[in-house]
């Protein structure tokens, strides 16, 4: 069974200057990408695929202006438009809306497939990177279990993180049990179950939103396109991913605590805290 293990990381200096030019190829291809293939829809009527902005990238890189790109490896770049191509694939599938562009704002991320990463000692290293992420181990990977694919993401808030994706073959199914329960989201709390039981809501945005209309206050009186905007945003993100961070942590325990004790639990409320978990 596949499984994601999600690490903080410290990036030196050069690595980060790698790392952060990576992210910005990756966008800057994604959003080229999608350009041409809206355009190529609305103005023509034509279906542009995958292979066509592979042919795409390789012109753009021949390009002057677009140098730039053979500095960085070419698998995430490859892996952008592939990601680009299941977001088409799911629109007209109806399972999602049209993709959007990029925006540097929201951080980014980067996907290194095998071939674009080493695993040594059980560490990692990059392509083009000489140097070891100083990734904090917070979680042992199994033992035997080595990463097929690696993700890179900056958040909002300036934090860096990897997730290794591994084929996990220590997972065990848990015991069976004849528990089953029923659930249904609440107004006043969270989940009401069918044993009378009722999961208070821990309200997270409540508790950060004093703190996070002072940091939006201050970013609105900033001079748009100076330092001190940049840092004021870097602020409101911060308060934003301590929100995130909280709902999921609790979300993740809940649910975790759900599955283990029952057997059966309704679909839909399954899926509804997946989309809490998401935001």
């Amino acid at each position: 069974m596949e499984r994601a293990f999600r690490y903080r990381f410290y990036p030196t200096p050069e690595q980060q200057t790698l790392l952060r030019q990576t992210l910005g190829c990756v966008r800057l291809v994604y959003n080229k990408a999608l350009a041409a293939r809206t355009e190529g829809w609305y103005e023509r009527q034509e279906r542009v695929d995958y292979a066509d902005t592979s042919a795409m990238l390789t012109a753009w890189k021949k390009e002057e202006s677009l140098s730039f790109l053979t500095e960085v490896s070419s698998v995430p770049l490859q892996q952008g438009l592939r990601n680009l191509q299941k977001a088409f694939a799911n629109f007209w599938a109806k399972r999602a809306k049209y993709p959007n562009f990029k925006r540097k704002h929201n951080g980014g991320s980067a996907e290194f497939t095998k071939a674009g990463f080493r695993w040594k000692n059980n560490q990692v290293f990059l392509a083009k990177c000489d140097q070891a992420l100083p990734i904090v181990w917070s979680r042992e990977i199994p033992p035997g279990c080595n990463p097929n694919t690696i993700t890179v993401k900056l958040d909002a808030s300036g934090r860096w993180f990897v997730s290794l994706l591994v084929d996990d073959h220590t997972i065990k199914s848990l015991e069976k049990t004849d528990k089953s329960v029923g659930l249904d989201v609440g107004i006043t709390s969270l989940i009401a179950t069918s044993n009378g039981e009722k999961i208070n809501n821990p309200r997270h945005f409540k508790r950060l939103r004093r703190k996070l209309r002072q940091v939006q206050k201050s970013l609105s009186r900033k001079q748009k396109g100076s330092n001190n905007t940049h840092k004021a945003r870097r602020k409101v993100a911060k308060v934003h991913s301590k929100i995130t961070d909280a709902r999921k942590d609790f979300l993740n325990k809940l649910t975790t605590q759900l599955v283990r004790e029952n057997q059966t639990l309704l679909t839909q409320v399954a899926s509804y805290l997946r989309r809490r978990s998401q935001r």
